[in-house]
């Protein structure tokens, strides 16, 4: 039978090393773990663009759980900046997963639906082949391998169109764009769903939250990956309508009248974009017993915070 969260012992406060604390997901995921013996891990404390420096800051730091959601996000910068896009996201997760496996201490690395070629229409599985069409998708998938190949007690979570009401992603900029111009054109041939960094933390919160026996009971379940996303799906397209009516109903000024469907060919980026982005939840569902809320839901959250910050 697997082990769920629904039926774990009450909390226990464990040394939790987080990376990645100025991005979405690490912020996120801050206020949650606060009840833990929380290391902070900035790029002064963890430098991921220098993986040999790794080990020895791990020694010194002595984590009982690491959690990295860190990463070279930058798909398109990615395809002119290969060395770095795997260095961060290939051979840094290669050092910490050699730690933490020597040391049997517990990993949480987040990955990506960008490993994935987007053929088709059925949502992805765990076990289905990959394939990245980009420099990301590859160094993201190196980052996988190398953990799995590391052994120890690991959870590989992918995710999918990750945002939030704070920081540099896709909601900030269609709020921007939408008071700025009358007209949008947003691909709509593109199907994934929009995923709030704060509904990723409180899922890892809540599996932290359980204690290291549970999630390392879980992990096991698990086979060491799962996807976490928002139930449901949209195009860019129908995700961009969402947000300016989201906004418009929440008294934000916008300028923007018309919102158009476009396909990917009209608007041509330096990576290429998976067609489908939809991810398969049953087994995080199972192992963890959490169901996610749909992304309309979690929008409409992220948007009653950025609207206060707009009006």
């Amino acid at each position: 039978m697997d082990a769920t969260l629904n039926s774990q012992p009450a909390k226990m406060s464990i040394r939790i090393l987080l990376t990645g604390v100025s991005g979405q997901v690490g912020g996120a995921l801050i206020p949650r773990l606060s009840g833990n013996d929380l290391i902070v891990a900035d790029r002064k404390t963890l430098d991921l663009a220098r993986p040999n420096a790794i080990g020895s800051v791990l020694d010194r730091l002595a984590p009982e759980l690491i959690i990295n959601p860190a990463a070279y996000t930058a798909v398109d910068k990615a395809e002119d900046e290969p060395e770095l896009a795997m260095t961060i996201n290939g051979e840094a997760p290669t050092a910490l997963a050699r730690w933490a496996a020597a040391r049997n201490v517990p990993l949480i690395h987040f990955s990506t639906d960008y490993v994935f070629d987007g053929g088709g229409t059925q949502p992805w599985r765990e076990d289905d082949p990959t394939g990245p069409l980009s420099v990301y998708g590859v160094s993201k998938l190196a980052g996988e391998n190398a953990i799995r190949s590391a052994g120890g007690v690991f959870l590989i979570m992918r995710t999918s169109w990750v945002y939030a009401a704070k920081g540099t992603n896709f909601v900030r900029t269609i709020a921007r764009l939408a008071r700025e111009r009358s007209e949008l054109r947003v691909v709509a041939d593109q199907i994934g769903a929009p995923t709030s960094a704060a509904s990723i933390a409180d899922a890892v919160g809540k599996i932290v939250s359980c204690g290291s026996g549970s999630l390392r009971d879980c992990c096991k379940n698990a086979r060491g990956l799962v996807h976490f996303a928002a139930a449901g799906e949209a195009s860019w397209h129908g995700f961009t309508v969402a947000i300016v009516n989201g906004l418009r109903s929440r008294g934000v000024t916008l300028a923007v009248e018309q919102v158009h469907p476009i396909e990917s060919a009209q608007y041509p980026t330096r990576a290429k974009r998976p067609s489908n982005s939809r991810l398969d939840l049953a087994r995080f569902r199972q192992v963890f017993g959490i169901s996610p809320p749909s992304w309309q839901e979690a929008l409409a959250s992220e948007l009653d915070l950025l609207a206060t910050e707009l009006r």
